[in-house]
């Protein structure tokens, strides 16, 4: 086997010749670009099984249903969050090992990882069939919307293998260089997505459980294309008997990279919770407010979360290189490009935040509108916070520091716990549209001051092995 895992793709037996990417060589600028653009397109694909939902809710089955989809989002990203956060963590590993050239300790990693995901898929699966109705009633759920909820977020939760499935795969891809494939699979998910939304709800008359069915769907055809991809094209994925030998060992370290990152999204999760709960308690307008604004930003959001993403990938297979060097000017480069975009963000949510909302809301809905318009404003204005939030985040995700990067989402608890339990019982919504910014200011505090204290030890560590 070659030494060099590019020589290994381009010569495979299946002929998958610029199928991965090995991110150790070349100039890191391109490299980055290349590599995020399709994440971010794929993010977006994804991003609409949200949006579709929301929108079609919204325009046909009001802002009632609308409010019972929203207060759900908090929940699912408590949940899914997890599992986002961990599958990305196991495949730190399998990108270092591809870094290193390494392709055996890769294929150990990799299996291993399909058993962790196994086991959490059916924990997560488990307490959340048998919980839900209480954590929606933890959250203060309005009487009124709460059964409508509970409809809707019970099928997203039934899907948690389906989710589990599609991320670890895609994840193994990206961690082998390849963001493009998934990107193909999520935009035929997106078609697949509206077209089920526009059967159950308009066709079938399901309301909010169609668009939960929808979901769940959309997202078991992206997970069987991005299987059978692999299966068909990716040989090195391909394990024999001895790579799916059970290694506490792999198992260990997987988890070590895995869970911290999946706690660090439940821990921002859980801030979001006690704030959604603040938000709940103002009643069905603002409920509508927060989600409908939400999903304008997050739209925004995914540029800056998927270059983050790729500087884990990018991070993890230079630090399997030694290149230390390398890792410094990526992260300059991801930080000069999370500034520019972020500046150009904000000013179209400051100025045209309001019209992006009407996706959602109906424009005789002014009162919905006006908070909707403030809350984008607000975030806006704040945007450069959470980009250097990402780039910093993932990097350290990246170069084995999960639970340094999970003290962000410490931080981030904090600060939204504060404002739920003081600005918003003085100031309503508009104390409750400053909790996300003063949190990504804290957490970059936080995270800036860890990634200095990393870079040291990285570099003693490696003088050492020299």
């Amino acid at each position: 086997m070659p030494g060099n895992p590019t020589d290994y793709y381009e010569h495979g037996r299946h002929g998958i010749k610029n199928m991965t990417k090995d991110m150790t060589k070349g100039k890191p600028l391109p490299i980055l670009i290349r590599f995020a653009i399709p994440v971010f397109l794929g993010m977006l694909f994804q991003q609409f099984y949200n949006v579709t939902d929301t929108a079609i809710v919204g325009h046909l089955l009001g802002s009632h249903a609308l409010a019972a989809v929203g207060t759900t989002g908090s929940l699912n990203f408590l949940i899914l969050g997890f599992v986002i956060g961990i599958t990305n963590g196991f495949c730190i590993p399998v990108a270092r090992q591809f870094g290193a050239g390494d392709v055996k300790e890769m294929r150990r990693f990799a299996a291993n990882a399909v058993y962790l995901c196994a086991f959490f898929a059916v924990i997560l699966t488990t307490f959340t069939m048998l919980f839900t109705r209480n954590m929606l009633r933890m959250i203060d759920v309005p009487d009124d919307i709460i059964d409508i909820s509970y409809s809707y977020i019970i099928l997203i939760f039934a899907g948690i293998p389906v989710a589990m499935a599609y991320n670890l795969l895609a994840c193994l891809l990206r961690a082998l260089g390849n963001s493009k494939s998934p990107l193909y699979f999520l935009g035929v998910a997106s078609v697949v997505n509206i077209a089920l939304d526009l059967l159950f709800i308009v066709v079938w008359g399901l309301g909010v459980r169609g668009a939960g069915i929808a979901t769940v769907l959309s997202q078991a055809v992206a997970a069987t294309l991005c299987y059978m991809h692999i299966r068909k094209n990716f040989p090195v994925l391909q394990f024999a008997k001895e790579d799916l030998r059970y290694s506490f060992g792999h198992i260990k370290k997987l988890f070590a990279a895995g869970v911290p990152m999946g706690l660090q999204f439940s821990i921002t999760a859980v801030g979001i919770l006690i704030l959604q709960r603040a938000v709940n308690g103002l009643g069905t307008v603002y409920i509508a407010s927060m989600t409908s604004g939400n999903r304008v930003a997050m739209i925004f959001f995914q540029p800056m979360e998927a270059l983050g993403l790729t500087m884990a990938t990018y991070c993890g297979q230079n630090l399997g290189a030694k290149k230390l060097g390398r890792i410094k000017r990526g992260i300059r480069l991801a930080l000069a490009i999370q500034f520019v975009y972020c500046i150009c963000a904000g000013l179209i949510l400051f100025f045209f935040g309001r019209y992006l909302a009407m996706m959602f809301i109906k424009p005789e809905e002014t009162e919905i509108l006006n908070n909707v318009q403030f809350l984008l404003r607000v975030s806006g204005s704040f945007f450069v916070s959470i980009g250097v939030l990402l780039v910093m985040r993932n990097s350290l995700q990246g170069l084995g520091y999960s639970v340094l990067a999970m003290s962000a989402g410490v931080s981030e608890l904090v600060v939204r716990a504060t404002v739920a339990f003081t600005l918003v019982g003085r100031f309503g919504f508009r104390g409750a549209v400053f909790a996300s910014p003063l949190s990504w200011v804290l957490a970059d505090i936080v995270l800036v001051i860890s990634y200095f204290v990393v870079m040291r030890g990285i570099k003693a560590k490696l003088k050492m092995q020299k």
